[in-house]
């Protein structure tokens, strides 16, 4: 028997190495296309390994950006064909940023030892990716270059808290949704500090600054409606989708009258920007500095106090990326910000006032999104991390947020009536309260402006009885773009929650409306019923579980909201490079704004 257990355990290590070598193959060059031309010119892409009627066509520059400026024209090649089968670049980041997140995601899902072996193994063996401040490219899939009737487009913006990701993801590379029919955008954009710190100096030379990733964003948009028609898509059928950070821009892009007229749907998975008070030059709440503030006090060991923006801008880029890693507490602040242009005002404010284009829209949230964040995440209104103390003390510090009143029904309602239950409790709020309130609060006031509005939670949890995540922050994404995780456990009900899934999700980028298919009957949402689809298996409608803690976070928010300064344009003066001009190369108009 021991001697079986040793050839047995041998047999395993060596499956393990094999399956852990074919993971690091590199891969093949993919065969190429037929020459195919945009308006920058002419590009080879290559047919996919998997499904030789898709087509892939990746690093497509859609911008050129100095730093900490408005994107501008993207770069033209003509008739010399560019091979567009490789990934661009990544935005500049520091790769170490999505470590600790992918760790606790691996752990939480209960694997074995010898998964969790492999998965470790498998990810500290991946080659960094290369990252570069020229970064803005986009990546197109499509299964429509037959000549057949345009598509319709789905533009999906990457999460990683406007710090973090790429579109060029192995996860977002998938033929899923291209199956049903649709042409699949997965765009860059600059993060953190060189995507959002804003300056007096920038300020001064350019009107406003920050934004500058939300305005990136933008181009891309621009640049799929003047290019996706050659590649089978609708230019007049877009569908914006993004998750976490990339919802949240979603409803950036949403408030943001730049944008206005680039898309025509969106879907909002796990993020709404409807809590972000940073204003660029003043500072609306006492706990909220500004925008401006922050980035003088990031650069204060970089430049000296009087630098000008062309000294700013001369900062090497990896003085920048250190000093990033060493006040990650600033990191916080690299997010989209009020500045009275880009965005008039706080997004919250921009939903509730009815200011924002309503328009179909898919939205939800994960059963149990605090789980990964409650050690380190400061929602919009709740203290960050583990309270501690006595249940009086915790209690107190409850009541100090929200109220007596309202802290008691919620202390009720989540179970935090004893120490042994208060932390489970405070998970499941935190989750609530950074992400829940937020989805519905910009799904009913965009369902009682008269648009079709579809809200999900989604609660499907690992199938390891050793898991201690639930149905995660992030969990949904594998199911919508049709590619689990290899190394994560899957059963046969997860690929029929995914199939369903992706079914919903194209069926949405095509009406309007995820119903059809065969699909289970998704009622569409009101305020006054409430009702959401429950995204497991089976699946099943019903009214929203945790409406009434909805209900309380959300009088916090509204709070929160009339709280907050108007502010007006720091300067009166127009930026002075309008950056969806200078992508669509209309001179007049780069021309007028100056």
């Amino acid at each position: 028997m021991k001697r079986l257990s040793i050839v047995l355990f041998f047999i395993l290590v060596a499956g393990v190495a094999w399956g852990w070598f074919k993971l690091n193959q590199p891969a093949a060059p993919l065969e190429r296309t037929e020459p195919l031309r945009i308006a920058q010119g002419v590009i080879i892409g290559g047919v996919d390994e998997d499904n030789p009627d898709i087509q892939v066509y990746n690093g497509l520059p859609y911008a050129t950006a100095q730093r900490w400026s408005a994107p501008d024209i993207p770069p033209q090649w003509g008739a010399i064909p560019r091979d567009s089968r490789t990934f661009g670049p990544e935005c500049l980041q520091g790769r170490d940023s999505l470590t600790g997140f992918v760790d606790d995601i691996l752990k939480g899902n209960g694997l074995p030892w010898w998964k969790r072996f492999v998965a470790e193994k498998y990810l500290a063996a991946q080659p960094a990716p290369q990252e570069s401040e020229s970064c803005l490219f986009v990546n197109v899939r499509t299964g429509n270059m037959s000549g057949a009737a345009p598509a319709p487009v789905m533009v999906w913006i990457h999460g990683g808290a406007h710090k973090a990701g790429s579109g060029s993801s192995s996860f977002y590379q998938a033929n899923g949704l291209v199956e049903k029919g649709v042409v699949l955008v997965t765009i860059n954009y600059r993060l953190g500090a060189l995507g959002y710190l804003a300056h007096p100096a920038l300020t001064e030379v350019d009107g406003t600054s920050g934004n500058y990733g939300l305005l990136d964003q933008m181009a891309a948009l621009k640049w799929v409606r003047q290019n996706i028609a050659s590649f089978g898509g609708d230019p007049e059928n877009v569908t914006v989708f993004g998750e976490s950070a990339g919802a949240g821009s979603v409803s950036e892009l949403m408030a943001s009258p730049m944008s206005a007229g680039l898309f025509d749907k969106v879907i909002l998975e796990s993020g709404s920007s409807s809590g972000n008070a940073i204003h660029l030059s003043k500072s609306p709440l006492a706990s909220v500095r500004s925008a401006e503030d922050v980035g003088t006090e990031f650069l204060s060991t970089l430049a000296p106090p009087a630098a000008t923006a062309a000294e700013l801008r001369a900062i090497p880029a990896a003085a920048i990326i250190s000093r990033a890693k060493v006040r990650g507490d600033l990191g916080d602040y690299f997010l989209p910000v009020v500045d009275g242009k880009v965005l008039p005002e706080m997004i919250g404010k921009a939903i509730r006032d009815g200011e924002v284009p309503h328009l179909p829209m898919l939205a939800g949230y994960n059963a149990d999104e605090g789980t990964l964040f409650y050690d380190g995440i400061r929602s919009p209104t709740l203290l960050a991390g583990p309270m501690t103390g006595t249940l009086d003390e915790r209690e107190e510090m409850l009541a100090d947020v929200f109220g007596a009143n309202p802290a008691k029904a919620l202390q009720s309602l989540y179970g935090m009536e004893s120490l042994e239950t208060w932390d489970k409790g405070a998970v499941d709020m935190l989750g609530d309260d950074t992400f829940g309130v937020h989805m519905r609060f910009l799904g009913k006031h965009n369902a009682d402006k008269g648009q079709p509005t579809w809200m999900y939670i989604f609660s499907r949890v690992p199938p390891s009885k050793h898991q201690t995540l639930g149905a995660y922050h992030a969990a949904e994404v594998p199911f919508v773009f049709g590619k689990p995780f290899p190394l994560l456990p899957v059963t046969h009900s997860d690929e029929k929650l995914s199939e369903t899934m992706v079914t919903y999700w194209t069926n949405f980028a095509k009406t309007g409306n995820p119903n059809s298919n065969g699909v289970p009957v998704w009622p569409p949402y009101t305020s006054e019923t409430d009702t959401w689809m429950e995204l497991h298996y089976p699946l099943a409608p019903h009214r929203e579980l945790r409406a009434r803690k909805l209900d309380i976070l959300e009088e916090k928010l509204n709070e929160r909201i009339d709280m907050v300064t108007e502010v007006v344009a720091p300067r009166d003066m127009a930026l002075n490079v309008d950056p969806l001009a200078v992508v669509s190369g209309d001179e007049e108009a780069v021309a007028d704004s100056n």
